[in-house]
């Protein structure tokens, strides 16, 4: 049996060949398809081990009317992607979820309307067999884009409200994560519980608000302060705080890096955490969580699960000849207890 040439690639006739099978069984087991015996399955794939075969894209396209590819949509600036760590765990949740099902992720992002447009066209010329988005805004156009684009989706987060599209999501138990937060800093004592919220246009956000005030229904507003999920923003929202209210002694962050930032601001103010204000973050991302000073407690999402579940509802959209969505996903969320409060 003649062996390939030094620098040509084997073809899915030397698999045959070797497999001692026709074409079509080769074919049939290097893009997945069913019928084919065990036996024959093994001996293809050793073929293909043994040759270094690897399958040619746009003939196993053909074959299974898949690209290989899922479109991960993020609607955040360039920075914000690389610089919070949320976004790192849940897209390595993504990605090593999609690995398993032998798909590629293609990262876009999406910050203004040339962006929208640029990848609106890649979307709807068939590039990927989905598309996962996250970090959505109320404005936001990327549910309509997806919905254009007629490929299967699923979001990242429930979409915000007037996005009446038959997407499935994958989210956290937010206002159920800000209840048990600021119920623990009331638990430890703390009469005046301030909010460190982040951008309203987002609906983890918003139901990290509404649990704030589940607990504290006349919180004085006051004591409510905005931010954007960024760390400069949470510690330029504690210092107005501590200006309004010199006598909060306690914080609930709407996520981990405000957390940090607020940290920050006390230090430089000259209180001592949990001494003089306790504090609560929410996320659990180990890198900021685990690493302040003191160590913070925090509400702990499931970031990379999220990711993950979040390809397993899409791989299920994609096999469903019958096309009905799956149900969306809630996760439950855990606070941690850490030195902060």
């Amino acid at each position: 049996m003649s062996e390939p040439t030094v620098g040509s690639r084997p073809t899915l006739e030397a698999v045959a060949a070797r497999a001692g099978v026709s074409r079509a069984t080769a074919s049939r087991v290097v893009n997945g398809g069913i019928g084919v015996r065990a036996p024959l399955v093994d001996k293809v794939r050793q073929a293909v081990d043994e040759l270094g075969y690897v399958p040619n894209h746009a003939a196993r396209t053909l074959v299974t009317r898949r690209n290989g590819a899922v479109g991960v949509l993020i609607a955040e600036p360039e920075f914000r992607i690389f610089s919070d760590p949320f976004f790192e765990r849940q897209v390595r949740g993504i990605s090593r979820e999609l690995t398993v099902h032998d798909c590629q992720l293609v990262l876009l992002w999406v910050e203004g309307s040339a962006d929208r447009d640029r990848v609106a066209r890649y979307l709807g010329g068939g590039h990927v067999d989905g598309a996962l988005a996250f970090s959505l805004h109320n404005d936001d156009e990327l549910p309509a884009l997806i919905s254009r684009a007629r490929i299967p989706a699923v979001f990242g987060g429930r979409p915000p409200a007037g996005h009446d599209l038959d997407i499935p999501y994958v989210d956290c138990d937010n206002r159920g994560g800000a209840r048990e937060a600021v119920r623990h800093l009331c638990a430890l004592g703390r009469k005046n519980i301030a909010l460190i919220a982040g951008p309203r246009d987002q609906t983890s956000a918003l139901d990290r608000i509404d649990g704030y005030h589940d607990v504290l229904v006349d919180a004085d507003p006051a004591l409510l302060c905005q931010g954007d999920f960024t760390a400069e923003s949470g510690a330029r929202a504690m210092a107005e705080l501590l200006d309004r209210r010199p006598n909060v002694d306690g914080v609930f962050a709407s996520n981990d890096l405000m957390a940090s930032g607020a940290l920050r601001t006390l230090r430089e103010r000259g209180l001592r955490v949990p001494d003089d204000v306790a504090l609560v973050g929410f996320d659990d991302v180990g890198s900021v969580a685990e690493t302040t000073e003191p160590a913070l407690t925090t509400v702990r999402q499931d970031i990379e699960g999220m990711g993950r579940l979040m390809v397993r509802l899409l791989m299920r959209l994609l096999n469903n000849t019958a096309g009905d969505a799956p149900a969306s996903v809630i996760t439950p969320t855990t606070l941690v207890r850490r030195a902060s409060a």
